[in-house]
């Protein structure tokens, strides 16, 4: 198996692209502490490596965020024999995984999505990360940035001038893009 890397617009996070699907469908996980990796093996086995601060699982790639002061050519072997051995072992990376999503009613709230899943989370999954619809409330559009889009210097930029600029161009009602935790 080989595994190959990216850097990242977020010099805290790596890409590792196993040539594999990670995830099924549109899912996406994203683990901020070894504490919430229960139900995934493989973000439990990089949590395991001394450094790690972040996982996120896409389509077919996954993204580590590591801390500060830690340096990537110590970590980066370490990160891709934990890597080679899950996929290897033709263990899932999430357990009880379940492919559904909710329905909105709001047709506007329908329209953004299309938007951001077409336009915008293609983009944003090429740098190791992705963005997440929270709720649209008074023409604002709250959205959570995950991955390698988490931290990076810049997401703000990409947000304003890019996210909200599309956005309020397709759908008036739209005045602005804020990130959420």
């Amino acid at each position: 198996m080989f595994i190959q890397t990216e850097t990242t617009p977020n010099p805290a996070t790596l890409k590792f692209l196993p040539g594999c699907t990670v995830m099924p469908g549109d899912g996406t996980a994203n683990f901020v502490n070894a504490a919430e990796t229960e139900r995934s093996p493989l973000a439990q086995r990089l949590f395991e490596l001394e450094g790690v601060a972040g996982v996120f699982l896409g389509a077919d790639f996954v993204t580590v965020t590591k801390e500060g002061a830690k340096d990537w050519e110590a970590m980066k072997p370490q990160l891709l024999g934990a890597l080679m051995d899950h996929f290897s072992s033709g263990r899932p990376a999430m357990e009880g995984v379940a492919a559904a999503q909710a329905a909105s009613d709001d047709p506007l709230v329908a329209q953004i999505k299309e938007l951001l899943d077409t336009r915008v989370r293609p983009a944003v999954a090429q740098d190791g990360g992705d963005i997440i619809f929270r709720r649209f409330e008074n023409g604002v559009v709250y959205l959570h940035m995950q991955g390698s889009c988490s931290g990076c210097p810049s997401s703000t930029a990409t947000l304003k001038h890019g996210i909200e600029n599309m956005l309020r161009h397709y759908i008036p009602e739209v005045s602005e893009v804020r990130s959420t935790e």
